[in-house]
């Protein structure tokens, strides 16, 4: 099941994130507004439980977020989308994934993991800017999951609907949230129109 979450907003932000002349501080602060408005819509549903709440004239009743939430980057692009989860969520706890895509057979490649203990108490959220062929994002749910996780739920800046199908074809019960679904891929694995290679633009290698 996927979800775009639409906003007049995060509209704009995409459109300047697309332009090629976007310089990679721009492109870095543009990218965490687009995760903090986005963040509302992909935790909508977390469970609530209710607590008591001193207020400073009497106790009443409150609710906080019934599990621990675990943000999960796909290192390296998934970084430049994890503060504006951590602007609105700052209590989470942060993991890591780390996946490099093989230019040639364009599958994901391990190279790093720090999962935490106790991830199969907790609300999971994947983040990466990109869902391009589906690979990165399917297999980084599998490792969490073989790790323990059970309540998953994937974010992105922009999917390309290969990239869906792939993902949707393989963890069918994980949710995607998405600002934008483009048009497709090209014969190299990168989404159209697009906005380039995420983490390169991000940090300045290109």
């Amino acid at each position: 099941m996927h979800h775009t979450v639409a906003h007049p907003l995060i509209a704009a932000e995409l459109t300047r994130l697309r332009d090629r002349e976007c310089p990679s501080f721009e492109f870095r602060e543009r990218v965490r507004r687009v995760a903090s408005l986005m963040t509302p819509a992909v935790t909508a549903d977390l469970e609530l439980q209710t607590v008591a709440c001193q207020t400073p004239l009497e106790i009443t009743s409150g609710s906080e977020v019934a599990r621990p939430v675990v943000l999960v980057p796909v290192l390296r692009a998934g970084l430049g989308f994890l503060d504006g989860f951590l602007d609105l969520i700052p209590n989470a706890t942060v993991a890591h994934i780390g996946l490099a895509r093989n230019e040639e057979t364009l599958l994901p490649e391990s190279y790093y993991e720090n999962i935490p203990d106790g991830i199969d108490e907790a609300e999971i959220l994947l983040l990466d800017p990109m869902l391009a062929t589906g690979g990165s994002a399917a297999a980084a749910v599998t490792r969490l999951r073989e790790s323990g996780a059970v309540r998953l739920r994937f974010a992105c800046l922009v999917a390309a609907p290969e990239g869906i199908a792939s993902f949707e074809d393989i963890h069918p019960d994980v949710p995607i949230f998405t600002a934008a679904i483009d048009r497709c891929l090209n014969e190299h694995g990168y989404i159209l129109p697009g906005l380039g290679d995420a983490g390169d633009r991000l940090f300045g290698t290109i």
